[in-house]
């Protein structure tokens, strides 16, 4: 059997710079997919785009022009797109803002890739059938999406709260695009990649005290072992039966907030996800 099952497709992953991303981006293109490279950190950036052939896509996601001139580089790239992994994200301090204004947990995690995708959408739907896999977190089980309140204004915001906030956001926007791009041979998906012992939120407070606590045996799991359910989804590609889908690693069936299946949050996300970065 050829290893090169992922030969004639192509790919962008987001979040490449290291972890997971860059994890998935190498085997990816190691099973023959064309494969782009995106992530915030150029010199972290490049030598993961050297080991997949290409030239990095520097993007920096707390900056919404950044995903603006990001999608138009892959447009002048390629003509479709087979699979997209949404993978950027972290974990930040509710209590600064990005270059935008907005609340960075929902920012980073949500809006950016929410926009990206959706300025991608024509290079998606000329590839006839395609995939986009949103790396979630079990956090979304601490997450409460206050549809008036989506930038922790009017409320306090613990750094767990925004954080799982943001990855229950990546839930309901999987949701809502398998309702509104079926059609279009979109499918749509999203993954919890397990407790990955990586660099993720290095920079975090929060992230930090787990790692120093007796939780850190949660996080045992390898880079490789993380990046292995996003590739076993790009693998398997656009299957209709797994729209809308939530992963917790390789089951189907993931534990997810009760929010994730709202109908009057997933359009009400969408909506105002979208007057938010001007697709209104």
């Amino acid at each position: 059997m050829s290893d090169q099952t992922m030969a004639g497709r192509t790919v962008l992953v987001t979040g490449a710079s290291d972890g997971i991303g860059a994890e998935t981006a190498r085997v990816l293109a190691a099973r023959g997919a064309t494969v782009h490279v995106t992530g915030r950190s150029a010199d972290k950036l490049r030598p993961v785009a050297e080991a997949v052939g290409t030239e990095p896509l520097v993007a920096d996601f707390s900056r919404l022009d950044d995903v603006r001139r990001l999608a138009a580089q892959v447009g002048e790239r390629v003509e479709r797109l087979d699979v997209l992994m949404n993978n950027a994200g972290g974990t930040f301090a509710p209590s600064r803002r990005t270059h935008d204004g907005h609340e960075p947990n929902f920012q980073v995690n949500h809006l950016a890739p929410f926009l990206l995708t959706h300025l991608l959408h024509p290079r998606l739907a000329a590839a006839g059938s395609s995939l986009v896999v949103n790396t979630s977190s079990i956090g979304n089980l601490a997450g409460k999406v206050v549809l008036d309140d989506l930038d922790h204004e009017r409320r306090r915001a613990s750094e767990l709260r925004a954080y799982g906030t943001g990855k229950l956001m990546n839930i309901l926007f999987t949701r809502g695009a398998s309702q509104r791009w079926a059609a279009d041979g979109i499918v749509s998906v999203a993954v919890h990649p397990g407790p990955v012992g990586s660099s993720f939120g290095r920079d975090s407070w929060f992230v930090g005290l787990v790692y120093r606590s007796p939780l850190r045996r949660l996080a045992t799991i390898s880079v490789p072992d993380g990046a292995a359910p996003l590739v076993a989804l790009a693998e398997r590609g656009p299957d209709p039966q797994l729209d809308g889908a939530y992963f917790s690693r390789f089951d189907p069936h993931g534990r997810e907030n009760k929010q994730a299946r709202d109908q009057s949050v997933i359009d009400g996300l969408w909506e105002r996800s979208a007057a938010l970065v001007g697709l209104a």
